[in-house]
């Protein structure tokens, strides 16, 4: 009887130790869930993010140029000659047409003299030999020498004269004079460059753009620039570009028109030029930071859900902070700028809004 009093207790206490252990083990597994949920919590990753926004963007690109004169010429004597007078002053402006310098011209006076001389007699014979033919004083063929006669006298007679208007020189268009460099009384050649002329008002920008923008250029576009020595910034528009991209720089050549009516801008000045490219209604920019680089092209991190979802984005644009996008990203995401090396895709983050939306 008392081992079967023992055998009964010994069952007893181990259904008891059974039970306890099987309640201290849930209790366990109770705190561990607890444990491993607050852990998880803590993983959460803090990045910044923005809220995607449209606006208008205009693409340009920075080249450099030059400024030339609209019109420049070296004054020269298209006969030699001695100076009889020089009528411009040194660095100012002349018209169109005004006479500039005078070269000696008393032999061809006088040799234009000796031709109307000649050519009067000349056609008083021919006028004579007409009567006398109507008569038939005299056959045709004198009468064709007479007449020929006058035309070689009357075509001396406009050679002296075009040889004597070369004795005054003239401003081929108004503008501004420079420094001369011969004095009256001084001996000119054709090759002697008396001064130089030259219209800066208004003036011309010239510039070269690379080849893949070659497309984008129009005639019209408004460019701005400006030059060392002052913070202002002018305006100029495209009128002309060459017909062919330049083999050995593989640029196009552009000019452009800008005003210069007070005179500042000064042919020969180096130019920064910002040139527009293309203007892109509601566009997405985004910090260039935003972007990771992948072997099929480029991706950002955006928040769903409280998580980092990854996002094919295309674009071709840069500028120097942001990057516009035109593919893959709508209006409202919000997409994160800091921190995208230290998630994945499905990653739990904490955004704090940058730009929050208005």
């Amino acid at each position: 009887m008392k081992i079967k009093y023992v055998i009964y207790v010994l069952i007893v206490l181990v259904l008891g130790y059974l039970i306890y252990n099987r309640l201290t083990s849930s209790k366990n597994d109770a705190a561990k869930m607890g444990t491993n949920s607050k852990n998880a919590a803590s993983k959460e990753t803090s990045v910044n993010g923005i809220i995607v926004t449209t606006k208008d963007f205009s693409n340009a690109v920075n080249v450099s140029g030059t400024i030339e004169a609209n019109e420049q010429v070296e004054i020269r004597s298209e006969i030699p000659g001695l100076i009889r007078s020089i009528n411009f002053n040194e660095g100012t402006n002349v018209n169109a047409g005004s006479l500039l310098l005078k070269i000696e011209d008393t032999e061809l006076q006088a040799q234009y003299r000796q031709a109307l001389t000649k050519q009067k007699l000349a056609q008083e014979t021919e006028e004579r030999a007409g009567k006398l033919l109507k008569s038939e004083a005299i056959s045709q063929e004198e009468y064709d020498n007479s007449e020929a006669e006058l035309k070689s006298l009357q075509a001396q007679s406009q050679l002296i004269k075009a040889q004597l208007s070369k004795t005054e020189i003239r401003a081929p268009f108004s503008g501004r004079i420079g420094l001369r460099n011969v004095s009256k009384g001084a001996y000119v050649t054709p090759t002697t460059n008396i001064a130089n002329l030259v219209s800066i008002n208004p003036v011309k920008v010239t510039f070269s753009v690379p080849e893949k923008y070659s497309q984008m250029i129009r005639n019209n576009v408004e460019v701005s620039f400006t030059i060392a020595g002052t913070s202002r910034i002018f305006k100029a528009k495209i009128f002309a570009q060459e017909p062919a991209i330049d083999v050995n720089t593989r640029t196009l050549i552009i000019k452009a028109l800008a005003n210069n009516s007070d005179g500042y801008l000064i042919p020969g000045t180096f130019a920064n030029i910002s040139l527009p490219l293309q203007t892109v209604k509601n566009a997405i920019l985004i910090p260039s930071t935003a972007v990771i680089p992948i072997l099929s092209g480029k991706q950002v991190y955006i928040t769903e859900n409280g998580k980092a979802k990854a996002i094919k984005i295309v674009s071709d644009v840069r500028t120097d902070k942001d990057i516009l996008v035109s593919e893959g990203l709508s209006k409202g995401d919000t997409v994160i700028v800091s921190g995208i090396m230290a998630i994945k895709p499905e990653s739990p983050v904490k955004v704090k809004l940058i730009n929050p939306a208005k």
